[in-house]
């Protein structure tokens, strides 16, 4: 018989549920309506796995998790909370607990995750524990699965001092991840810095990363000191490495190695000790098959990877996400809006969101720029044009792509990396008219492109397309 202990000052509800996905007499659920109280379960008769809230009246649930786990270190912890922020799951995960869920609790996930943890327990299996770190600041919304996924991700590597890749397309919120990362580690009273490798010019990004000599170029009339020496100690991010020169690249991998470097124009030898986290919206295998990025620089920079799902693979965080943006930019704009009607909604859950988190602010802020009254009415939206979710209807649409309507549309304030979604969206028509045309031939198509074929899956994967035809074999070794 397995032993759950519930620790959570929900005497009917939460109890029922957990009673309901683990039924008498296969498994014994045991309830404690405070820490306390809980505490002294554990200490009589140690539980298989305990499930517990994260906020109880007598006492916080991390201190619980805490005493529970100077008792035994080895029962895996769940915990449960209302909190849908990142914080919660992230320190939850940091701290060394089995996992993390939200109420009101999914009952499949709930049995899914209490196997798990039970056959931890039978392998008497210990688990990792980590110091604590300041708060994040709790700019990272979304309670969906994959959000959740994501928190946990930082959780588990936030207080490993290992190199950390974060993925995802444009706008979807990649140096929050960092940051949050930063937040939770040892390195959190540091400094952490950042620098866009795609927005300053080739000639200049060695210096600002490196620093340099004095007379190293022309315009050097004084030493500088870099980034990475300037943050010795702490954090550094390198957003959109993927644009990075293959030839800086290079010092990039000694750096990771060593962590010694040398400035520009100069020979000393400097050691440094930071942390990289790098981040891209680029496909690094699709840049490496192409000789645009060193191989050994990936594998390096992939420890451990986080990838950010586009909002349209989320939308069920999208409510979270507009009433949070209404408040904040209504706030700003000195307007009064707080709610959005169901109508508006609707016409924003059939978006595609090709900008992601970055296009849902601009389109409230123009939104709200329009609005008068309490409640954000479908009149007061921008036109919504370009791509629609496969199933979604929008009227504003045009059949096919229309490469100047997503051009024109993107073109804005906040728009920061609109050659690269152009080029994105250029290639996903590019591969489905190619393979349209060929039949669904990998070789006939990637020849019409001029690309390898392993380049062209790569990319295939990366846009999440898939060919509809009867496809020939396509070995690559036939001649």
């Amino acid at each position: 018989m397995a032993h759950l202990l519930l620790i959570d000052d929900d005497a009917v509800f939460v109890p029922q549920q957990v009673r309901q996905a683990f039924p008498a007499p296969t498994y014994r659920v045991v309830v404690a309506q405070n820490g306390n109280h809980g505490v002294e379960l554990v200490r009589r008769a140690p539980p298989d796995v305990v499930l517990l809230d994260l906020h109880l009246p007598d006492r916080p649930g991390l201190e619980v998790y805490r005493s529970i786990r100077a008792i035994d270190a080895r029962i895996p912890v769940i915990f449960i909370a209302t909190a849908k922020t990142a914080d919660a799951a992230i320190e939850t995960v940091k701290h060394g607990a089995f996992d993390y869920l939200h109420k009101p609790l999914d009952l499949e996930q709930l049995q899914r995750v209490v196997t798990d943890a039970l056959e931890v327990a039978r392998m008497r299996l210990p688990v990792r524990i980590a110091e604590a770190a300041p708060e994040a600041d709790g700019a990272m919304l979304g309670a969906s699965p994959r959000m959740l996924d994501i928190y946990k991700a930082i959780g588990r590597v936030a207080a490993q001092d290992v190199t950390v890749l974060i993925t995802g397309e444009s706008g979807t919120g990649k140096e929050l991840v960092a940051r949050a990362i930063y937040q939770h580690s040892s390195r959190s009273t540091a400094p952490f810095l950042a620098l866009n490798c795609a927005a300053i010019p080739e000639n200049l990004l060695e210096s600002e990363l490196f620093g340099h000599e004095r007379g190293a170029f022309t315009s050097a009339d004084r030493r500088r000191i870099g980034k990475f020496e300037q943050c010795n100690g702490g954090t550094v991010l390198l957003d959109e490495i993927g644009d990075m020169p293959l030839a800086l690249q290079a010092k990039i991998l000694r750096l990771l190695q060593d962590q010694t470097f040398e400035r520009l124009g100069g020979n000393e030898t400097i050691r440094t000790d930071v942390r990289l986290i790098a981040s891209t919206h680029r496909d690094l295998r699709v840049r490496a098959a192409e000789d645009k990025f060193r191989p050994d620089l990936y594998y390096r920079l992939g420890v451990f990877t986080i990838h950010l799902p586009p909002l349209r693979d989320r939308l069920e965080d999208l409510p979270i996400l507009v009433q949070h943006y209404l408040r904040r930019f209504s706030t700003e704009l000195g307007r009064e809006v707080r709610e959005i009607s169901p109508e508006a909604m609707a016409r924003l859950r059939a978006y595609s969101w090709p900008g992601n988190i970055r296009e849902l602010q601009s389109v409230l802020r123009q939104a709200l720029l329009r609005a008068s009254g309490t409640v954000l009415l479908p009149a007061f939206l921008p036109e919504l044009s370009g791509i629609v979710l496969p199933g979604r209807p929008n009227n504003n649409a045009d059949p096919a792509f229309d490469l100047e309507r997503f051009i024109r549309h993107r073109l804005g304030p906040t728009t920061s990396d609109l050659s690269a979604e152009t080029h994105r969206e250029v290639d996903r028509l590019l591969m489905t008219l190619a393979l349209e045309y060929t039949h669904g031939n990998h070789r006939d198509a990637s020849r019409l492109l001029g690309i390898s074929r392993q380049t062209m899956r790569v990319k295939l994967r990366a846009l999440g397309l898939h060919v509809a035809h009867s496809v020939e074999p396509d070995d690559e070794d036939s001649p």
